[in-house]
């Protein structure tokens, strides 16, 4: 497995290769009902098989808002589903796995799950992380201080093992999204959000499990902790090489990259390749060797956006516009995965006007030669 982590992580640039006609974005709808609000793809995960892709997303239900709250129900049940892709992302179908219910008496973000789960255990080891079939998701219930619990398949999400819980690693909670990194077969790292030393969210942390999930240590504090009203949160990781890692991590009013070189144990800020997003990124690492990195913008205009890098995130691109009708701030969210043929995945949470449904979008890309 390291063998093949290392080959990953050190893909050429295609220098010299003929460039290849860019084709223009276009979107999809994966999921939109009349009277529900579907979002956060960035708080459950994707996960890709050549072209068949798996994103987690919640539904509840829609209600009009003022100002910046997300127009939720607060009061009435939300579900958990997962939406999945056999032709890379141009049609989609949903699924609501029962093994993947949230535990009675969960809110996510303050909304009540639709009940049906088990509570959370302690893992008894024996995750396979290097199966090929393999896919983990983090949850949380309290956006400051958790409790969070994990969940993976081994059936590329059709059944679900967990929940399992996730320890506090002596921090006042651990409010977790779906961000890890395979180191090999028993071998795992976990990027989390932990309470600031106030309790309020939030600053990243690392985690690493080598026993298959039955014990997790805690690595190291990736962000320095935020002060005031800040928040260093959902954190979005590429590995470079056996050593080196790359993390995307939201602030409140920016996007800022942090690197480690000696596999976690310590890190430096590098640069804020969205100085004005205040919306989780997806980054990933293209088989070219490149980055991407997605994210919504929540000014006008409302949309989704994207950045590449040449230099493994030492520098950034100028700004791709994905798309850029929505219709208010309440939209982004994202996860992206590349399709075999090269193109680009980005499934996200949106709006048409702020007076209607949220919905679960997708927009397929081309990143260029």
């Amino acid at each position: 497995m390291k063998k093949m982590v290392l080959a990953l992580a050190l893909i050429p640039l295609a220098a010299g290769l003929p460039a290849r006609q860019q084709q223009a974005p276009h979107s999809v709808v994966v999921y939109k009902e009349g009277g529900r609000f579907c979002g956060w793809p960035a708080n459950h995960g994707i996960w890709s098989w050549g072209n068949e892709i798996v994103v987690g997303f919640e539904a509840g239900y829609f209600r009009t808002t003022q100002g910046r709250q997300h127009a939720i129900d607060y009061q009435r049940p939300e579900d958990h589903l997962l939406a999945r892709s056999l032709d890379g992302g141009e049609s989609w179908k949903i699924e609501t796995p029962v093994s993947l219910q949230p535990p009675e008496g969960t809110k996510m973000a303050g909304v009540p799950a639709r009940a049906g789960g088990k509570a959370p255990v302690d893992c008894p080891g024996g995750i396979p992380f290097a199966d090929p079939n393999f896919a983990l998701t983090v949850r949380m219930e309290d956006i400051h201080v958790g409790p969070s619990r994990f969940y993976y398949t081994t059936d590329r999400g059709k059944s679900w093992q967990g929940p399992f819980r996730v320890p506090d690693f002596g921090q006042k909670g651990i409010a977790a999204r779906t961000d890890y990194i395979i180191n090999g077969p028993d071998d795992c790292t976990l990027f989390l959000t932990a309470a600031k030393s106030n309790g309020r969210e939030g600053r990243v942390i690392s985690v690493r499990t080598r026993d298959g999930g039955k014990s997790w240590s805690f690595v190291a504090f990736v962000t320095p902790e935020p002060e005031g009203n800040d928040h260093a949160i959902m954190p979005s990781t590429v590995r470079h090489s056996p050593t080196a890692l790359l993390t995307a991590v939201r602030y409140r009013k920016w996007i800022e990259t942090y690197r480690s070189d000696d596999n976690g144990a310590t890190w430096r800020a590098v640069n804020r390749p969205a100085p004005d997003a205040d919306n989780p990124a997806s980054m990933i690492r293209l088989r070219d060797g490149r980055l991407a990195i997605t994210y919504g913008v929540r000014q006008p205009p409302f949309g989704i956006r994207a950045r590449l890098s040449s230099d493994n995130g030492q520098s950034w691109g100028k700004e791709i516009v994905l798309r850029d009708d929505g219709g208010c701030w309440d939209l982004g969210y994202p996860r992206t995965v590349q399709r075999p043929d090269g193109k680009i995945v980005t499934v996200y949470y949106f709006n048409d006007a702020s007076d209607q449904e949220r919905y679960i979008g997708a927009t397929i890309w081309d990143p260029g030669s």
